[in-house]
């Protein structure tokens, strides 16, 4: 089908009928959420994916392989110092290609559900490659047959982001790797430089020092997730450190030399490093740069992003971008909730929602690290008058049972008004065991208040429990 007159598109923009009234490009958390939102509100609705299954970056080399291999190492590691399983003195092995498996096994059950969405919504699906060729008409270049050309009244454009990659680095040499493609590795390596202490960095620096591989994380910032309370971000240098993770802060790379053997990392220091393998985990960019986007007088920044309003729209009217393809919060949760917002401002002309103001952050490291709201280090920048109150998991009878007593949680509260102001886990179960103070933290009319750990009764023995003693020890700061 050829594309039609721009000039005259335009014109007939009044009178002309679209094949969709909305086409989604990308099904990651983002397009889902707009896709299923139109969908449910009665809109004919498509969404293009260039992978051949639905569930964009985030199912397939983002966050469902990274947290199912972090599970299995997890696991892995509590039976190896669980002294229940280790009646003969031996540990057991666990490779690389081993967890790979389990990841595509949970990898397979989250495309058969997420497509099963798209059907049961009646929400046609394409598989190729999408490029404007005005606002309104998008091309689609399938992997294989003819290209075609589908309209809509609205776009979004849900693209996500992919790993920064230096014009000086040759990803194509085998040892060198992306966090995408080291999803192929298919050997262990014995000893790998990880260069880029962020979420990626750091959540792959755990994944791999618990396979028993000799890990050098290297950090371009002085000191580990510094958007993180510095006392919970310590905690998490003290645990690399402990286990034997090399950390070098500070640090950029001059280049990466490949070899037949493995890799060695140049930094402007002047240092040199060697090892089997390289993950280069230092920034993303967003997936903006096939989409055409000067067909329709768009421009994105330097890193692909696209800049939007509160409903997420973008400078040219119909079309709406949601997701990392935005920038921050660059989180699947919030990425969701954008669609859905982005949706509802598509279906009604407007919407007042918004994300919520303190949205949780969740870092699969072993082990975990979560939090919401402000920490000490904003708190004390604003001059707002707070307490502490911290529980040692290695204090709970649940943490002790199942041997999990590395970890603590951190309750920031208002010293007048008890209101809660920050929530700080270091463990295992940190992602889940934060989303019970946000419940109280998120209540309004006074029903946001430390005291309430200290008047509800929780099962015993549970790791929410920690709750009640971080209460208790901050309260009795108050003088």
């Amino acid at each position: 089908m050829a594309a039609k007159n721009t000039a005259s598109t335009q014109a007939n923009i009044s009178t002309e009928t679209f094949d969709y009234d909305a086409i989604i490009i990308g099904t990651g958390p983002g397009g889902e959420g707009a896709a299923m939102n139109l969908a449910k509100s009665g809109k004919k609705v498509a969404v293009i994916e260039r992978h051949s299954q639905v569930g964009g970056g985030c199912t397939h080399w983002g966050t469902i392989p990274s947290k199912a291999l972090r599970h299995s190492v997890s696991r892995f590691i509590e039976y190896n110092e669980n002294p229940l399983f280790q009646m003969d003195n031996q540990s057991s092995n666990l490779t690389f290609p081993q967890i790979l498996r389990h990841a595509a096994g949970v990898i397979r059950k989250q495309v058969r559900l997420r497509s099963s969405f798209y059907d049961r919504n009646r929400v046609e699906v394409f598989q190729g490659e999408a490029s404007f060729v005005d606002k309104h008409h998008i091309r689609i270049v399938p992997p294989s047959g003819p290209d075609r050309v589908i309209s809509a009244q609205t776009i979004v454009l849900a693209t996500g982001s992919r790993p920064y990659r230096p014009a000086n680095v040759d990803f194509s040499h085998p040892h060198i790797f992306d966090s995408d493609t080291i999803l192929s590795l298919n050997e262990d390596p014995r000893h790998i430089i990880i260069f880029g202490a962020g979420v990626i960095g750091c959540e792959y620096a755990s994944i791999f020092r618990g396979l028993g591989v000799r890990v050098d994380l290297v950090n371009t910032r002085d000191r580990l997730l510094s958007f993180m309370d510095a006392e919970i971000s310590d905690a998490l240098s003290y645990h690399f450190w402990n286990s034997g993770v090399t950390i070098r802060h500070g640090e950029e790379f001059e280049a990466i030399e490949g070899l037949p053997d493995g890799v060695i990392l140049h930094l402007q220091s002047g240092k040199k490093m060697k090892a089997d393998c390289i993950l280069f985990a230092n920034g993303r960019t967003g997936n903006t740069d096939t989409l055409n986007l000067d067909a329709i007088g768009l421009k994105a920044d330097s890193r692909g992003q696209l800049k939007v309003n509160e409903n997420y729209q973008t400078s040219v009217d119909n079309v709406y971008a949601v997701g990392d393809v935005i920038g921050y919060p660059s989180l699947a949760s919030a990425a969701y909730d954008q669609g859905r917002i982005a949706g509802n401002s598509i279906i009604h002309g407007h919407c007042d929602t918004r994300l919520i103001e303190d949205i949780p952050v969740g870092i699969y490291t072993i082990p975990e690290m979560s939090s919401v709201g402000k920490n000490e280090q904003q708190l004390t920048a604003a001059r707002i008058p707070y307490e502490v109150g911290r529980a040692q998991f290695k204090h709970l009878a649940r943490a002790q049972i199942a041997n999990t007593s590395v970890g603590s949680l951190k309750l920031l509260f208002h010293r007048d008004t008890k209101e809660i102001l920050g929530i700080h886990c270091f463990g295992e179960r940190a992602a889940e065991i934060v989303h019970i103070g946000q419940a109280i933290m998120m209540q309004k009319n006074g029903g946001n208040n430390v005291e309430y750990f200290v008047h509800t009764t929780f099962n015993y023995p549970t790791m929410a429990e920690a709750y009640r003693v971080a209460a208790m020890n901050g309260l009795n700061r108050l003088f």
